[in-house]
């Protein structure tokens, strides 16, 4: 128990500089891109992290076309509609696999370990999509990751580790599982809800590959499938993809990136004191 010498906290500082540093210095690069005239552009060769003539040309530019805006809604509802969708269902199975005198929890709960094991392939799952009418239709990019096996194990050891007395109270005032599963277990796993649900989130948001088998209408893209079209393969933003505009192509992709990236980094800073609380309770008592 020691107090840690000088050479080690400042070994310490020094690997957190540069690990911040090299997130921190691609994001501004990418921001900063956006905002840059064709000027800073070429002046900079590259990435912009400070442009002195600042424009939101590139912006308008995107927003103006309707293929971007489109994609961003989509990936809204996808991802609004996927996360409650899997928070409710997660938390059916979690609660009822949590208690004991379920007939066949184990069983159950073994079936769900067991794919985090065992996946069985691009092919059958397409074919399965293709067989129940799901396919190019927004109902694919949800349900066939509706629960996910990680997030019921940590729920389901949260909800098991909730004192007993508790539940006999309950029973004795005469409430039932459901009531009791809304009234008094919910309120307290705030936390662990709350990671578990931006599990799902960034899920849903960053999820393109069910889109690219899936989806092969365009017109229902979301917005990872946009960004991999236009920016990791290069392609043109022109014509009716976009507004008709004099705005750098290098500074339209990074506007696009930082349009997929940005809604769903807001959402970390309102969620991050629940994450050691959230998963470790869930994880280690289990």
């Amino acid at each position: 128990m020691e107090p840690p010498r000088k050479v080690t906290q400042a070994a310490k500082g020094l690997a957190l500089v540069l690990v911040v540093s090299a997130v921190v210095y691609p994001l501004l690069g990418v921001i900063g891109t956006s905002f840059a005239s064709q000027t800073d552009i070429i002046r900079s060769t590259g990435l912009v992290l400070w442009p002195d003539h600042p424009t939101l040309e590139a912006y308008r530019t995107i927003f103006t076309g309707g293929v971007v805006l489109r994609a961003l809604l989509v990936s809204i509802g996808i991802t609004v509609a996927g996360t409650f969708a899997s928070l409710l269902v997660t938390i059916g199975m979690a609660y009822g696999l949590s208690r004991r005198e379920v007939t066949g929890s184990r069983f159950i709960l073994m079936t769900a370990l067991f794919t985090m094991l065992f996946n069985p392939g691009i092919i059958p799952n397409f074919l399965l999509v293709n067989e129940l009418g799901l396919y190019n239709t927004y109902a694919a990019l949800v349900l066939p990751t509706l629960v996910s096996a990680f997030n019921l194990v940590v729920l389901r050891s949260f909800f098991m580790n909730l004192p007993q007395e508790l539940f006999d109270a309950a029973r004795v005032d005469g409430a039932g599982d459901l009531r009791f599963l809304v009234q008094i277990v919910l309120p307290l796993s705030k936390a662990v809800l709350a990671v578990i649900s931006l599990f799902y989130a960034v899920t849903y948001w960053n999820a393109f590959f069910n889109a690219l088998l899936y989806l092969d209408d365009s017109d229902k893209w979301p917005i990872p499938m946009v960004l991999r079209t236009f920016v990791l393969q290069g392609q043109s933003l022109s014509g009716s993809a976009i507004g008709e505009s004099v705005a750098p192509q290098q500074a339209v992709q990074m506007a696009v990136l930082v349009v997929a990236v940005v809604p769903i980094l807001l959402v970390y800073p309102f969620l991050q004191r629940y994450f050691t609380k959230g998963v470790l309770t869930g994880a280690v008592k289990g």
